[in-house]
């Protein structure tokens, strides 16, 4: 691993830790130069996997994507940032145990919502409100008032 303070190519490792019951693994290094130390991430690279989108379009899945918008939808809610990994971790596992190549929108979405409802109602509903495109006010009811019969 390269240093990313002097670009020397050698560093040790210190300390090596599992995350996320072991979907990742958090390494401690030192340059070998420079003795500055820096952490590194490694994580099993998924299959390449392609979502179809409701309108028929196809793009490459995107971590990053799913983890922005799980993000937006807990912006100042009383979620933890590992408890948003976590939750993405869940549905990424989720979606590749299904073992397609392809994979639509609506399928990782609802996994989403189902995960977001034990979480939290409010990052539930703001996910739900963009990912169902509520055009008015009385679905957004509905789904607040679905929410509210089955806690």
């Amino acid at each position: 691993m390269r240093c990313p303070f002097c670009q020397h190519p050698e560093t040790d490792v210190l300390d090596t830790r599992k995350l996320s019951d072991g979907e990742m693994i958090r390494r401690r290094r030192k340059c070998r130069a420079c003795t500055r130390r820096f952490t590194t991430y490694e994580r099993v690279e998924t299959v390449s996997l392609t979502v179809v989108k409701k309108d028929g379009k196809r793009e490459p899945y995107d971590r990053e994507k799913l983890m922005r918008g799980v993000h937006t939808a807990c912006y100042r809610r009383p979620i933890a940032a590992p408890q948003i990994e976590q939750l993405v971790n869940d549905v990424e596992s989720a979606i590749m145990a299904i073992a397609a190549q392809e994979i639509s929108s609506k399928v990782i979405g609802d996994e989403v919502m189902r995960r977001l409802r034990e979480l939290d109602d409010v990052a539930y509903i703001r996910f739900a409100s963009v990912y169902r495109s509520f055009a008015d006010i009385g679905k957004l009811r509905e789904a607040m008032d679905e929410l509210l019969e089955n806690p």
